[in-house]
């Protein structure tokens, strides 16, 4: 081995170690699909521009890729000698040019910011633009976001009426593999209406559905259940005899439980005697207003 050391270091006497490592450097092993490089903008093209990277060849960034937000003019965010970082996109072909790119980066850091504000509970407002029959989609600095048809905080047949509509949405799901990008109207509503309720309050809204053992309502975009035992001081055998879906009902807070996302409500605590609701409903809510100043300090108490 080290004879033919010897007999390549005598063919090329004049290719020293310092040249080799020169000519290490100038291979392209960095240039490769994912990672982050820096460049200058040389030229401007109708399509892109060129970015001297160090390469071979000049790298292309296409005009798509030159950022998330697609109504800008290349010229201005990207002017001739600007230096920044470009994230590599498609590997070099015959002629040693690579495809650049800002828009994915900015793409990765979106779902990096993203990520954080889903684990700091934040909420964000944004811009119905388009339905299916699962549900709707919305715009969140580029990215499509989905708010399945449950996770509405109203109940509309025709989803197309909602275009254009400005909604609070929470975090559902957030998976930047799989392009997943899932919100909450519902959990938005319920963490609004926990954060502002009291104990006590009087609540204004709509039965939105009954079950066996109680009713829920819907109000302010949150929804409290009524249990069948907080409606009346009287025995209730069936929910029917007093509430249909749509029925306007006004009731008071009797709990939150923001662990659970549960909120508490009762009509009981506003009758006159055991089994007004069912005799005098239409009394009961007229009088609601003043009988909760009343029905606020019995709920107060049952704390102590």
């Amino acid at each position: 081995m080290e004879n033919l050391f010897n007999l390549t270091w005598e063919i090329s006497p004049l290719f020293s170690a310092e040249d080799f490592a020169k000519a290490l450097e100038q291979q392209d092993y960095q240039f490769s699909r994912g990672s982050v490089i820096t460049g200058k903008v040389e030229t401007h093209e109708s399509d892109g521009a060129y970015v001297d990277i160090g390469g071979k060849s000049a790298a292309f960034l296409p005009t798509k890729e030159a950022s998330i937000d697609s109504d800008i003019l290349l010229e201005e965010i990207l002017p001739i000698g600007t230096e920044r970082k470009f994230l590599i996109i498609r590997d070099q072909d015959a002629n040693g040019q690579l495809v650049i790119s800002i828009r994915a980066m900015e793409i990765k850091e979106l779902w990096e910011r993203l990520r954080e504000r889903q684990e700091n509970g934040d909420v964000l407002e944004v811009t119905i633009s388009g339905s299916n029959k699962g549900g709707v989609t919305a715009d969140v600095s580029g990215l499509r976001a989905f708010i399945p048809r449950s996770h509405l905080a109203r109940r509309v047949e025709d989803l197309d009426t909602l275009m254009g509509a400005t909604i609070n949405a929470a975090f559902l799901e957030v998976d930047e593999e799989k392009n997943k990008l899932l919100l909450s109207e519902r959990i938005a509503a319920r963490a609004t209406a926990m954060s502002s309720l009291t104990k006590g309050e009087l609540i204004e809204g709509t039965i939105a559905s009954l079950k066996p053992f109680g009713a829920f309502v819907d109000f302010g975009g949150a929804s409290g259940l009524l249990h069948i035992k907080q409606i009346s001081k009287s025995y209730i055998s069936a929910l029917g005899d007093v509430f249909k879906v749509g029925d306007p009902i006004k009731a008071v807070v009797l709990n939150i439980d923001e662990q659970r996302g549960r909120i508490a409500l009762s009509t009981q605590v506003l009758e006159k005697y055991p089994g007004e609701i069912l005799k005098d409903l239409s009394t009961m809510m007229a009088e609601a207003e003043e009988r909760a100043k009343n029905a606020a300090k019995v709920v107060a108490d049952s704390d102590h």
